[in-house]
């Protein structure tokens, strides 16, 4: 008996997949992670997730999916994170750049990133990657940061939204 898996629509940034077995048919939701925004010399990204503390989750992994291959990358070496910021929108922007200082400094590319805790103004995460190696890893885009340009934290939608200096 196979398996497969067909997607059949889009709904409120989530796509719909069908799965057929034999007489079962379910109903899956997959909600994607990021997607990117066109913008004149700059790049940017939508992150969705099932709550806040998911979106800005994926925010990071939308950022280093933009530098580097993420696939390439192992998850070797973790970084425990504390951020506080006067606000949700200061958090993220802190939140972005403190990724990238990571990157700049310790060559760090990080592809897991757990929330802990995720307040009005402060932030906990371990972040798990490994550092990049020319021989094995290829990067893509250069950040040189997180912008405040359209930035945006949708409480209610569980969505943020940044623009990129590239």
């Amino acid at each position: 008996m196979g398996i497969s898996f067909s997607f059949v629509g889009k709904e409120k940034g989530r796509s719909t997949a069908t799965h057929l077995s034999g007489c079962v048919i379910a109903q899956l939701n997959i909600m994607k992670k990021f997607e990117l925004i066109e913008h004149t010399a700059d790049m940017g990204l939508k992150a969705y997730g099932k709550n806040l503390a998911e979106a800005f989750a994926n925010a990071a992994y939308g950022m280093f999916s933009i530098i580097a291959e993420l696939e390439d990358f192992k998850e070797k070496e973790k970084r425990h994170i504390e951020i506080k910021s006067d606000d949700k929108e200061s958090l993220l922007f802190e939140w972005l750049n403190t990724l990238l200082y990571y990157f700049d400094v310790e060559g760090l590319v990080f592809k897991r990133f757990d929330i802990l805790e995720l307040g009005e103004s402060q932030l906990k995460a371990d972040c798990v990657g490994e550092k990049y190696n020319p021989k094995r890893h290829q990067l893509k885009t250069g950040i040189k940061s997180a912008t405040y340009y359209m930035l945006e934290v949708d409480k209610k939608k569980n969505r943020v939204q940044v623009i990129f200096d590239v």
